[in-house]
């Protein structure tokens, strides 16, 4: 049976495409440069079509920042069967084919090659609310990040023996303004996920754990596509980095730590949310921290393990549309349903069978025992 792919490496104004067959050998049907905008994507579609009448084509292309969303969303629309992939999972491909040169044909092939071999999943698309709520927490993470530039600009300012004055106004003067601008996209974070009734019920069971707040709520969401990127809570743990990658050969014993080659806007908020919960000796957060310290005497390692353990705990009230309670804990198999306006509006239901189980209290140390809700 004759299996036909198409992969496509995206660039800003441009993207490659390579068309390959697969029956007994792979071969490179055609390959092309169309430009990234409607008459390209139609272009597309209209070359695949001379070449693969009547035949399925699978559509593989990389997660290059926003580059390549439009082009998805439109295959998407057109009902075609779209795989995005990460760059690194396409970098480890490539390198397991010898690959060394690196050019968008030679990406474009090297994707095509990989849709016809591996089983990849299809691309999900977020809703629209939950793309605007990405777009504001992002937003706000940056405004952040610029307050807190300007911050230790001024503190440095403060101690310089020669400067004039205007720069330190200009230095408050920006600081004021970023922080006013943060307070407003905070509003409309608020109102997004409030005026929708199924977020603010979700809204209401996780944040039921002291230490999750509006923010911690909304990156979460956002960044997972309300969980149904996942089967499961270590498809989960993987996608923000806290998977834990170990160092060991022959007698060597190396450091044991989290991965953190996933989702960083994930792992920022949950940093902060773990600092609170610890603080506020909320259980069983407070509880793992403890042991993780007291058999490391490493602080950090104890709050990344509670980190770990939020975002598990997140993903369990969500998927059983339950209120925290640290003094209840129950098991069993959940079915993840698309949520009319959270989920995707495609025609492809993304439902999923998991069982739900606590994180490894040990984590990233290994040597706790699993504890299971019973």
């Amino acid at each position: 049976m004759e299996k036909y792919c198409v992969g496509i490496d995206v660039d800003k104004h441009t993207f490659k495409a390579c068309l390959m067959v697969q029956s007994d050998r792979k071969k490179v049907l055609s390959s092309r440069s169309f430009k990234n905008v409607f008459s390209g994507f139609t272009g597309l579609l209209l070359w695949v079509e001379k070449w693969c009448k009547d035949h399925q084509v699978n559509f593989v292309m990389e997660a290059t920042g926003v580059y390549h969303e439009y082009l998805a969303y439109f295959l998407h629309d057109k009902n075609q069967v779209t795989h995005v992939v990460l760059p690194l999972r396409s970098k480890r491909y490539m390198q397991s084919l010898g690959i060394r040169s690196k050019t968008d044909p030679i990406d474009a092939k090297g994707l095509s090659m990989m849709g016809l071999e591996q089983d990849l999943e299809q691309w999900i698309p977020a809703s629209k609310h939950l793309l605007e709520l990405r777009s504001l927490t992002r937003q706000i993470e940056t405004l952040q990040a610029h307050g807190t530039a300007f911050k230790n600009q001024r503190e440095g300012a403060k101690h310089t023996k020669v400067l004039h004055r205007s720069v330190l106004k200009s230095l408050e003067k920006m600081i004021t303004e970023v922080q006013t601008q943060i307070d407003k996209l905070e509003k409309q974070v608020e109102k997004l996920i409030f005026n929708d009734p199924v977020l603010k019920q979700k809204y209401d069971q996780l944040t039921s754990i002291k230490g999750v707040g509006l923010m911690s709520f909304a990156v979460v969401v956002a960044e997972t596509n309300g969980f149904l990127l996942f089967k499961n809570h270590r498809q989960l743990v993987c996608y923000a980095g806290y998977d834990v990658v170990e160092n060991q050969s022959g007698r060597r014993v190396g450091k044991t730590k989290i991965s953190k080659k996933g989702n960083a806007h994930i792992r920022r908020i949950l940093n902060m949310s773990s600092w609170a919960v610890v603080r506020y000796k909320i259980e069983p957060f407070h509880s793992l921290f403890n042991r993780v310290y007291e058999r490391t005497k490493m602080k950090m390692k104890g709050y990344v393990s509670v980190q770990r353990k939020l975002l598990v705990m997140m993903y369990t009230l969500w998927v059983k549309g339950e209120k925290f309670d640290p003094k209840y804990g129950s098991s069993g198999n959940q079915e993840l349903m698309p949520l009319f306006s959270v989920g995707s509006t495609g025609t492809r239901k993304a439902t999923a069978s998991i069982n739900v189980e606590a994180a490894l209290d040990g984590l990233p140390c290994n040597q706790s025992p699993k504890p299971s809700f019973r």
